[in-house]
């Protein structure tokens, strides 16, 4: 991809930021990629959870640099709207490894990323997620790649003031260069509109998780991005099992009723 192009791209998916919101879907492959692109999104992410499952391991740093950046590249290639991936913790100890991540991210030609603040042994404390976060927008400047920063104060659990912290982070990580900010695991309406009014940047919502509130919703909550995390890869597996069952049981062929004719496919598949 050459770097006019790649510009283009990160471009467009910071437009998007700045609109009245929009949806994007994780893809955990090629095809799902092409066919998500091909439903009309204007943007892709990657999902790590979704990646994990396709290689037959569990979601969270199960699979190492190497590997889920070659699947990454693979995603991006088979599309052509903007792709932004996540590389979960940005899988190194330090901020350099960090920004080495980001940086090959890059070169592949993903044009956003998603970075965690939590590792092994629980949130980062905030001074070293901060630097993380700058060792990342230092490998991929402001304007060329879209930054998203997810803080799991959510999940992590622990605090005395749990959206105070989450706040604090968000505050943080902006200035440290940050172009959003994913708050997972936050489900009261309440909640999430003071997270949107107190963010001093795009708020990132993951739908389909911890919580199911539909995105128009979400959208007039103040959630500008509404991501989906695995929830589109595990719908695929779980019909994946269904159809299993149902050819283990019975020998039917139910699980068929309303799935894309082979031909369907193989116009989308393409050139």
């Amino acid at each position: 991809m050459t770097t006019g192009a790649s510009h283009d791209k990160a471009a467009a998916l910071l437009a998007l930021h700045a609109g009245p919101g929009f949806v994007l879907p994780n893809a955990w492959d090629a095809g799902s990629a092409r066919v998500l692109e091909q439903v009309g999104f204007p943007a892709i992410a990657t999902t790590s959870a979704g990646i994990a499952w396709a290689c037959g391991v569990p979601d969270g740093g199960a699979l190492d640099r190497e590997t889920m950046l070659r699947h990454i590249g693979r995603i991006v290639a088979a599309v052509s709207v903007p792709v932004t991936a996540d590389l979960e913790a940005g899988y190194g100890e330090t901020a350099v490894e960090v920004g080495e991540t980001v940086a090959r991210a890059v070169a592949l030609g993903a044009v956003g990323a998603n970075l965690e603040d939590v590792g092994r042994d629980g949130l980062f404390g905030v001074d070293e997620a901060v630097e993380r976060i700058e060792a990342a927008r230092a490998a991929a400047p402001s304007g060329t790649f879209v930054l998203n920063a997810r803080t799991d104060t959510y999940f992590a659990g622990g605090q005395e003031d749990v959206f105070a912290e989450t706040v604090e982070r968000a505050r943080r990580y902006v200035e440290a260069g940050a172009d959003c900010v994913f708050v997972p695991g936050v489900v009261e309406d309440d909640t999430i509109r003071r997270l949107a009014d107190a963010i001093p940047g795009p708020l990132n919502v993951v739908a389909g998780l911890a919580s199911t509130t539909d995105a128009p919703t979400l959208f007039s909550l103040g959630v500008t991005r509404v991501s989906l995390g695995g929830s589109v890869a595990r719908a695929a597996l779980s019909m994946v099992e269904r159809a299993g069952r149902e050819l283990l049981d019975s020998g039917t062929l139910g699980f068929l009723d309303g799935a894309i004719a082979y031909a369907d496919l193989q116009r989308r598949f393409g050139s």
